[in-house]
């Protein structure tokens, strides 16, 4: 077995990247009394405009009970707006209210910036490889996951 330094672990880097990453998202949504999963949340129905709670438990990664909390928090500080679906009545169906629009605007602009910082620090031909490089190794991690592996 060859001893390899833990910190030249691709994985420990992709761990302390993420790390700060998190960090730094959650220290400016403090700001604004988000969590990064509600954040998330209202990005995403900003993106889509209206939305089941199953919906968005998929597009957020999470599951639907614990979207179901989260979406009760998001509608008792009026971000949100829940209404019965159109299609099926026992479905409730997001959507940002005024409020939620412009908590969402005024914590992106503060979130965007470390996407600008960091796109910043690479020549367009950098950025270009270094999202082909995070793409592969995510589907490789992806791909060398157990679960993912027994569904083969």
């Amino acid at each position: 077995m060859v001893d390899v330094p833990v910190e030249e672990y691709l994985c420990n880097r992709i761990r302390r990247a993420e790390q700060a990453l998190m960090g730094h998202h959650e220290a400016v949504l403090r700001g604004y009394k988000l969590t990064l999963p509600q954040y998330t949340v209202l990005l995403t129905l900003s993106r889509e405009d209206a939305m089941s709670g199953a919906q968005l438990a998929r597009a957020c990664g999470v599951t639907q009970q614990s979207m179901a909390s989260m979406l009760t928090g998001l509608e008792n500080k009026g971000l949100i707006d829940r209404r019965p679906s159109p299609v099926h009545a026992k479905v409730l169906i997001a959507r940002l209210t005024s409020t939620g629009t412009d908590l969402l605007e005024r914590a992106y602009r503060e979130v965007i910036v470390l996407e600008r910082a960091l796109t910043d620090r690479f020549t367009p031909e950098e950025h270009r490889q270094f999202c082909e490089f995070l793409d592969r190794a995510t589907a490789t991690l992806v791909e060398q996951t157990p679960s993912a592996q027994a569904s083969r």
